[in-house]
């Protein structure tokens, strides 16, 4: 699905947009699911919308040596830390999976950090059997979401959905396979960054997360 429109507001107009997009969920059945920091305010209005509990990937891009924005790979956080490695970046900066691994496990303190900080230790919703709609406030290249997805699969969720506002065509194209179905609002193909659909494009803020997550989290909706 696609939507014509040019630019958003915030990320808070980008996920009310969304919310709009997707086909009605049972609250009882679905998760939503963002990735931090950016995903979690567009996921927010989803979860608004549909009051639906929110919990977050923990993934973290693993940075090309010298060029931290570009990615070699990610990983997810897990009992047994997933690993995806970007093949044709690893190669071009003569990197082995070894080299990455090591790379990747280097981040799991920074992953356990937010993990701590985001949930508070509230419990987290169960997500055997769900729907999950797997949430980010756009995508250029999509190691992290590729992780994430890819780590969510094995969660044995009855249904994965990725709801996005902003993609290039080509990672559109490369993500079908990882989800059952895709929404993303705007495919441009002359794709710039994913902050250049933004009018408003700060960055998120810990506290920002930790009040979302207040709000919408499963230990929250219980009482916890």
């Amino acid at each position: 699905m696609t939507w014509r429109r040019n630019m958003y507001n915030n990320r808070a107009d980008a996920g009310a947009l969304l919310a709009e997009a997707l086909p009605t969920p049972d609250p009882k059945e679905t998760v939503v699911i963002a990735l931090p920091r950016g995903g979690v305010p567009v996921a927010a209005e989803i979860c608004r919308a549909f009051d639906l509990p929110l919990d977050l990937a923990f993934v973290r891009k693993i940075g090309a040596p010298g060029q931290p924005e570009l990615a070699v790979g990610a990983i997810v956080d897990g009992d047994q830390p997933m690993i995806e490695v970007n093949e044709r970046i690893a190669r071009a900066f003569e990197l082995s999976k070894t080299d990455i691994k090591a790379m990747g496990a280097a981040l799991l303190p920074e992953i356990e950090r937010r993990k701590e900080l985001y949930l508070g230790g509230r419990p987290r919703p169960s997500l055997k059997g769900k729907t999950l709609v797997v949430v980010d406030d756009g995508v250029a290249t999509g190691a992290t979401l590729r992780a994430a997805l890819k780590a969510l699969r094995q969660k044995n969720a009855a249904r994965l959905i990725l709801a996005l506002p902003v993609a290039p065509p080509g990672t559109i194209e490369a993500f079908k396979p990882l989800a059952d179905e895709m929404i993303c609002l705007m495919t441009p193909g002359s794709f710039m960054s994913v902050g250049a659909y933004y009018h408003s494009f700060p960055q998120v803020s810990d506290a920002e997360v930790i009040a979302i997550m207040e709000q919408f989290s499963e230990g929250r909706k219980s009482g916890a």
